[in-house]
């Protein structure tokens, strides 16, 4: 039957059956379900970076497998806002409030551009891991002497890579200390070089990656540690960092021990200043306040493992320079001296 208006003929009245009514119910309640769980995993999110110390580390060290990528949360956060504005979640936008506020807790610092050298009592200090794979080290060399760095920390020096460094770095920096497969070469004088035995058990004889010499800086003596910490792996079992936890650890003993102030470790730590199994070396060390310098692999940095700590002493901004002939970026950061 139509229906008749003062206009003319209309559609025919429909009234909306059982069948399809409960069908828009049940769309509405998928809706709400889908923005809760939404919502949900943005309080799953925000619990993993606020109280990501709470992870356990076993099996397979799962927890320092977390920190050691602990920023790139941020991107799965960035993402979740997105999915929220896109379907109008207000739920999920109140709840990825805490997400946010953890990620920017953590990391926002990281963000800031720093301040600038002072110039006062201060020390620019460059780390690289030049690799024992380099084909150019005099180009790497090179690279590094134009950063007008104070102290440079390179690792993995082997023969017949070790020579070249020494002759085209001896102009620059004529004083420098190597012992093992690590140095430190400075502009000012040096004295108390000796090695760091970072040797963890079950590594053979002749493995030597740690140096400790006094700077005679323009600002006093700085006790200087350069130190290159075992690899890690990750594999099917999580991440392999025994060997690496334990170094660490006999590094934070040397450290603990260590009489002259201030203090400056610079080394290739394979390991981001979040992981707990650094936590020997950065419960007692100072890092660096701002940018986050990803530095490996060279190719494509991830994270920031090679790191510059100290004592008695602030980290400013940390920042790396161009790729070298290494699979690790250079990192450079400003010291100030206390």
């Amino acid at each position: 039957m139509r229906q008749q208006t003062g206009s003319g003929w209309t559609a025919p009245a429909v009234e909306a059956s059982p069948f399809l009514r409960a069908r828009l119910r049940l769309r509405g309640l998928s809706r709400d379900r889908r923005e809760w769980v939404l919502g949900g995993f943005a309080v799953v999110v925000g619990a993993v970076l606020a109280f990501h110390r709470g992870m356990p580390n076993r099996p397979g060290r799962i927890g320092s497998l977390l920190e050691s990528f602990l920023p790139w949360v941020g991107v799965l956060v960035v993402v979740l806002v997105v999915v929220a504005l896109v379907r109008r979640s207000a739920i999920a936008l109140v709840a990825l409030l805490l997400p946010v506020g953890a990620w920017v807790h953590l990391f926002g610092g990281l963000l800031l551009p720093g301040a600038a050298g002072s110039g006062g009592r201060e020390l620019v200090v460059v780390q690289h891991n030049v690799s024992d794979e380099n084909r150019d080290p005099a180009g790497t060399a090179r690279a590094l002497i134009d950063a007008g760095a104070d102290l440079l920390a390179l690792e993995e020096l082997v023969v017949p890579q070790l020579p070249v460094y020494e002759e085209a770095l001896a102009a620059d920096y004529p004083h420098h200390v190597v012992r093992g497969t690590v140095g430190l070469w400075s502009k000012h004088p040096l004295s108390g070089e000796q090695l760091v035995d970072i040797k963890p058990p079950g590594i053979e004889e002749g493995w030597s990656r740690g140096v400790r010499a006094v700077v005679h800086s323009p600002y006093g003596d700085v006790a200087a540690y350069v130190a290159h910490l075992p690899s890690v792996r990750v594999g099917a079992g999580g991440l392999a960092s025994q060997r690496r936890d334990e170094s660490a650890a006999l590094l934070g003993r040397a450290i603990a021990a260590e009489s002259v102030e201030p203090l400056i470790l610079l080394g290739d730590l394979n390991g981001v200043v979040e992981d707990r199994g650094l936590s020997p070396l950065t419960s007692r060390l100072n890092v660096a306040g701002s940018g986050f310098a990803f530095s490996f692999p060279a190719a494509f940095p991830l994270a920031r493992i090679d790191q510059v700590m100290a004592r008695s002493a602030t980290v400013g901004h940390i920042r790396t320079l161009p790729a070298t002939g290494s699979d690790h970026l250079p990192v450079v950061a400003h010291v100030a001296l206390l």
